[in-house]
């Protein structure tokens, strides 16, 4: 149980979850479907804390851009995208400590961000304004910036999603994408920005459901020993929490089911595992692991390990809180002055482009 991180339908906790809650859920991860003003995401953040037997992990998806980030009051930023081509670290940084309040403010602890994959293909519909770049060392130079920016103000960042989609144009959404390149590709192009964000003090590394068949031709990365063990944990030498990305994805249920992908990326060597969207699949999912560890599929050493990088990021959790700023800095004029501000550079630079605020 303290190994998931789950989400759920509605604007109030649900009784069940709260159940999750008490006994031991370590994670919830939040959508717009859950709120309809910031208001409402305070009251219920301030739910789940009061539901929850210790620190939680409250985390939403603001990347900046539109397509994952909670919508107005708050404020609208530069698309990634965007903000990798005018290419200022100090102003990535300025970004995500705004961005920090603003998450504070209605009870948010932890950004699923910055996503470190590079923009290689300009068909992939996973890295479409999404990512700050196509250069390994810029996108490092800017993931980097964005995570200090968010734990100067108090927010976990997470970088995702590893080892990088690479050349691809398949959604893991709805399949499995699969990339050919070699480790010494991987080395000197996709792994750079996570090596860079790992000596940055990432607390969390998101993995990808992708196929690297060069590195493991039989298991997607999330669920891989050589990815996770090997290219994450040795190589890059990640003593973090490593998060699979949610498993309810067409990348692996439609290979697995989400019982058995859990009980793989946790074998694999996973730390905790994200089930989002499909409520009915959680309880299958705990009887999944359950049975696994009680028939004697997991390495316990391993296990323990785990279950001790997550009590340390709860710990995390707990010594980051912090009295929550004022709602009203959501959408503040400093914050929409900002946005404005990177906006006219780009159009500066003729590269303007996204949502006006």
């Amino acid at each position: 149980m303290e190994r998931l991180v789950l989400g759920f339908h509605g604007t109030t906790v649900p009784d069940e979850f709260a159940a999750l809650l008490a006994a031991g859920l370590s994670g919830v991860a939040l959508y717009p479907r859950n709120f309809s003003t910031p208001a409402g995401l305070r009251a219920l953040t301030d739910s789940l804390r009061r539901a929850s037997a210790a620190p939680l992990l409250i985390g939403i998806d603001q990347e900046g851009g539109t397509r994952f980030a909670p919508p107005p009051p708050f404020t609208v930023w530069p698309s990634p995208a965007e903000l990798g081509r005018l290419g200022d670290a100090a102003i990535v940084e300025q970004v995500a400590r705004a961005i920090a309040v603003e998450l504070r403010a209605v009870g948010v602890n932890t950004d699923f961000a910055p996503m470190l994959d590079l923009a290689v293909n300009p068909a992939s519909r996973v890295t479409a304004d999404r990512s700050f770049g196509r250069a390994p060392g810029e996108v490092a130079r800017l993931g980097a910036a964005f995570l200090r920016g968010l734990a100067a103000e108090g927010v976990l960042g997470c970088a995702k999603h590893f080892p990088g989609h690479g050349d691809t144009i398949m959604d893991p959404h709805f399949d499995l994408p699969c990339f050919d390149g070699t480790r010494e590709r991987l080395g000197q192009q996709e792994l750079v920005p996570f090596a860079a964000a790992i000596e940055a003090g990432a607390p969390l590394v998101m993995t990808a459901h992708i196929l690297l068949p060069q590195i493991d031709p039989d298991r997607p990365a999330s669920v891989s020993p050589a990815v996770l063990g090997g290219l994450l944990r040795r190589d890059l030498r990640f003593e973090g929490v490593i998060l699979a990305d949610d498993l309810g994805m067409g990348a692996l249920v439609r290979r697995y089911g989400c019982g058995d992908s859990a009980v793989m990326t946790f074998d694999a060597g996973s730390d905790m595992a994200m089930l989002c969207h499909d409520s009915s699949a959680v309880p299958g999912v705990i009887d999944a692991v359950a049975a696994a560890l009680d028939g004697g599929r997991f390495n316990l050493a391993q296990w323990a390990a785990s279950r001790s990088r997550v009590a340390s990021l709860r710990e995390k959790i707990s010594a980051a809180e912090r009295p929550a700023p004022p709602l009203e800095i959501i959408g503040c004029p400093q914050h929409l002055a900002l946005a404005q501000e990177i906006r006219a550079r780009l159009a500066a630079m003729g590269t303007a482009g996204g949502p006006r605020v």
